[in-house]
């Protein structure tokens, strides 16, 4: 992706990214040519699959332990994710039993760094998609869907019939067909 794709994708300006790609590259976390895409390095890969680790664990744990809704766990494991040790997130591992899964279906990269396959396809992309439909991932990314499915009674885990369903509900849920 280039400098500008990513600014557009995170809402920053422009000079806010060249600064902060300037200094990932300088750290070794990715590669990047003036006016190229940027590019992962290894180690860039790695971190990132670390840091995906840290806040999927912490969503799986705040829903476990916490109580919290699925709808409201992004923001706070966004915050915490930057801030406990690696001890504390083997022991959430330990604790929760070694998900494979977030409660939003989302894979949890091992601490090897491998990630379980992600599974299903989109609603959306499911032609005419008759009878039931199984829930294996749900998009976390807008709050109000995310309610809406469980207003519904979908969740992950959960069989129902697409029809009727609102078109932006359908983008964020993966399904197989049973």
């Amino acid at each position: 992706m280039t400098s500008s794709q990513l600014a557009a994708r995170l809402g920053l300006a422009a000079s806010s990214v060249t600064e902060m790609v300037k200094k990932l590259t300088v750290q070794g976390f990715v590669e990047h040519a003036l006016y190229g895409t940027i590019v992962l390095t290894a180690r860039g890969r790695a971190e990132a699959l670390r840091m995906v680790r840290r806040h999927r664990l912490i969503e799986t744990w705040l829903v476990s332990e916490f109580g919290y809704g699925w709808d409201e766990v992004h923001d706070e494991a966004e915050v915490l994710e930057h801030v406990v040790s690696d001890r504390m997130i083997d022991a959430i591992d330990a604790r929760l039993g070694h998900p494979t899964a977030d409660p939003h279906g989302d894979p949890i990269p091992g601490a090897d760094g491998v990630v379980p396959p992600a599974r299903g396809v989109r609603l959306s992309e499911v032609a005419a998609a008759t009878g039931e439909v199984r829930v294996v991932r749900i998009s976390d990314s807008d709050p109000d869907v995310l309610r809406l499915l469980e207003g519904r009674g979908i969740g992950v885990g959960t069989t129902f019939d697409p029809e009727g369903l609102p078109v932006e509900a359908a983008r964020a849920v993966w399904v197989t067909v049973d």
